[in-house]
């Protein structure tokens, strides 16, 4: 039987390796990446409360779900709308030697 002690187990490792690639990886794509995989273990602790949970409303976890996977959409979009602007700018999307916005 699956509780939401194991689903937030597993949200919270889905998070900690999506943290990990995000702070270690120095290309801009393989962040983005990393922040997806959180952005997607928070969805999955929002359902996971919304369906173990007894509330007045058990509805708010999927609406929740639905809104973050919206913004991560958007913000997939935008941040590869700018990754592949610096790529055409510096012929690189490394993020230790972008420095855009230096004197």
């Amino acid at each position: 039987m699956i509780s939401l002690e194991h689903v937030l187990v597993v949200g919270a490792l889905l998070f900690s390796i999506g943290l990990f690639i995000a702070l270690s990886r120095r290309n801009a794509v393989g962040v983005l990446m990393g922040i997806e995989l959180m952005l997607n273990s928070v969805n999955l602790n929002l359902i996971g409360f919304a369906r173990f949970v007894e509330a007045p409303r058990p509805i708010d976890g999927q609406v929740f779900a639905v809104f973050v996977i919206t913004v991560a959409a958007a913000e997939a979009a935008v941040a590869l709308a700018l990754a592949v602007a610096v790529y055409r700018l510096r012929q690189t999307i490394d993020v230790d030697r972008l420095n855009l916005l230096k004197w």
